[in-house]
């Protein structure tokens, strides 16, 4: 496996950051993670445009510019002979003291990892997900931003550690008001009497890319949708319900807290929201050859 490592393309077991690396200190730095599909990768500009939003809100100075960073990703891609997968794009404040101030640190390190994932296995796409909530809160926008995608992951991790030990998959995560952000990797969409809901970025949600590609083929397929403050009521009463994520993609969820949703199986809606998502994914993207 060939990555990408500060400007160079090295081997894998010649990928290696220093123990000084903020990053690895303090989880000091931002990531993205991209999917491709027959040779195309989905959504590059707006994951690429993320990427540097979410290090600018953390003062971190991009060495390269937006273009750049496209191409070192499809040439990452391209160098390990791959037409589809998944991309892992990793920025860190790079090498400094020991102490937290980050202007310590010289410059960024950036490297780029491409390879195939499966989040979750095949039959949860067919049968759909038994999802908890778990006690683990979103951090308040004041404390963490949501819409940064950091290297500082421990609370979703925390959330993710509930889940497994509860017998789930995957885990609901509350803000601290007690409404519904997201969950530990992915947005939540529910849909009642036909319209399509989900929790505004303003709740704690990250305002994920694939959850717009949902938003934009709700509006071709004719379904009304709002973002809007949830409960966990909102969900137990829903009609369908799925989860959005670049790994994840689109898969439903059939129960919250053993609390069946709507007839227990996946719906006929999130079944056309699933086809349309992976007819898209499959016939757009940036070319990698």
């Amino acid at each position: 496996m060939k990555i990408w490592l500060d400007e160079k393309l090295v081997d894998e077991q010649d990928a290696k950051v220093s123990v000084f690396d903020h990053g690895l200190l303090y989880g000091d730095g931002v990531f993205e993670g991209i999917r491709f599909y027959n040779g195309r990768v989905f959504r590059l500009e707006e994951h690429i445009r993320r990427l540097f939003d979410s290090a600018r809100a953390i003062v971190l100075t991009m060495p390269w510019t937006q273009e750049q960073v496209m191409q070192f990703t499809v040439d990452t891609i391209k160098a390990n002979g791959l037409k589809d997968g998944y991309v892992r794009l990793v920025v860190t404040r790079g090498t400094g003291g020991l102490g937290l101030n980050p202007y310590l640190c010289e410059r960024p390190s950036m490297f780029i990892i491409a390879s195939t994932i499966s989040l979750y296995p095949q039959e949860y796409y067919t049968n759909g997900l038994a999802i908890v909530t778990c006690a683990t809160r979103r951090p308040a926008p004041a404390a963490l931003m949501p819409q940064v995608k950091s290297l500082n992951y421990l609370n979703n991790i925390m959330a993710k550690v509930e889940a497994i030990q509860a017998g789930a998959m995957e885990a609901l995560m509350l803000n601290e008001q007690g409404y519904v952000a997201e969950c530990t990797g992915d947005n939540i969409f529910l849909l009642k009497n036909g319209t399509l809901l989900t929790p505004p970025v303003a709740d704690g949600a990250l305002d994920g890319v694939t959850r717009q590609v949902i938003l934009e083929l709700a509006d071709q397929l004719g379904i009304p949708w709002k973002e809007q403050t949830l409960t966990r009521y909102d969900i137990f009463i829903s009609d369908e319900c799925f989860l959005t994520g670049t790994a994840a993609e689109v898969i439903p969820v059939i129960a919250l807290d053993r609390r069946p949703i709507g007839d227990g199986k996946p719906g006929t809606l999130t079944a056309r929201f699933i086809e349309a998502f992976r007819t898209l994914a499959n016939s757009t993207g940036t070319p990698i050859s």
